[in-house]
């Protein structure tokens, strides 16, 4: 019994004492591993909070980084030439043009009809005959006053119209404000009056009397001497957008049609023309002008003369 409580008390004994050695080993122990839990939450929070930093700095970065791209691509553009401002450009230059030009030539009409008349005069007798049937041998010369003898008319006046044409502002780029136009033209021109368009009775009698035949009467009415020429010229017409502005016809086509017909029954006789002249803006496209043109043929026709000069002035309305 007593062993056996000696026994028992030893190992309370022993009990104690390993519990006091431990005891300390272990606090120290759970002390560290404390620390060392304390230590790695520690480092694990800092680590933790240290890539949560880091990221957003990153994010920060590529928004920089995303915001500098996107001004950079606003620059290139801003620089990169447009399109529609060069369209814009020239659209204002332009109008900017169109505001430059003087009101004067806004307003002028190029094309103008105009209305003529004035004097000619041919260099030769008209020719021609209302009467070839003269014989000298019963007396009825054309110097005695029997006959009605050859046309000598010189002198005319005339009448006429014609259209200007505008065909180009600059001679075709040779030089500025000198225009080139094409002219239509037609006039009648009146030499004269003939009478006895034929035999006068004082002509039938004659050679009845000597002859014994007997004649049919006369043509006794009168012959009009006239001429109608058709017309087509290039014309130059200086200082283009003034008012005053001078003109020439380098050369024309003309075609002349006569009556009475010469004595091979020939009424055409084609030629040329040359003129010059100037007109002057009175009002509102309504112009007054001068001119003066010189007829040519290379020969008579048929006997026929037309060779000549006529001058005179026209009222123009431009349109």
């Amino acid at each position: 019994m007593i062993n056996k409580t000696k026994l028992a008390l030893g190992i309370t004994a022993a009990l104690a004492l390993t519990g006091a050695l431990v005891s300390p080993q272990a606090m120290a122990h759970s002390k560290k591993a404390k620390h060392h839990v304390v230590t790695e939450s520690s480092s694990s929070y800092s680590s933790s909070s240290t890539g949560y930093s880091n990221s957003k700095v990153d994010a920060l970065e590529a928004q920089l980084r995303s915001m500098q791209a996107e001004i950079n691509s606003l620059r290139a553009q801003a620089n990169r030439p447009n399109a529609d401002a060069g369209k814009v450009q020239e659209l204002d230059q332009w109008m900017n043009s169109v505001k430059s030009e003087p009101k004067e030539s806004k307003k002028s009409k190029d094309n103008m009809v105009f209305f003529r008349g004035g004097y000619g005069h041919a260099n030769n007798q008209r020719g021609g005959t209302l009467d070839p049937t003269a014989i000298p041998a019963l007396g009825l010369a054309n110097n005695n006053g029997t006959t009605v003898g050859p046309i000598d008319d010189k002198d005319s006046w005339y009448f006429g119209a014609g259209f200007d044409f505008s065909v180009n502002d600059n001679l075709f780029g040779l030089m500025d404000k000198t225009e080139v136009l094409a002219e239509l033209m037609f006039d009648y021109k009146q030499l004269g009056e003939r009478k006895n368009n034929g035999l006068s009775p004082a002509e039938t009698a004659t050679i009845a009397a000597a002859t014994g035949i007997v004649l049919p009467a006369a043509n006794t009415q009168k012959a009009t001497v006239n001429q109608l020429t058709l017309a087509a010229s290039p014309k130059i017409k200086f200082m283009k957008g003034s008012a005053f502005r001078p003109w020439l016809i380098p050369v024309g086509f003309e075609l002349n049609i006569v009556s009475p017909p010469s004595d091979a029954i020939t009424v055409l006789n084609p030629g040329m023309q040359f003129g010059l002249g100037a007109d002057y803006k009175i009002w509102n496209n309504i112009y007054v002008g001068a001119d003066a043109r010189y007829h040519l043929t290379t020969q008579n026709t048929d006997g026929v003369n037309t060779d000549g000069v006529t001058a005179g002035g026209y009222l123009g309305l431009g349109f």
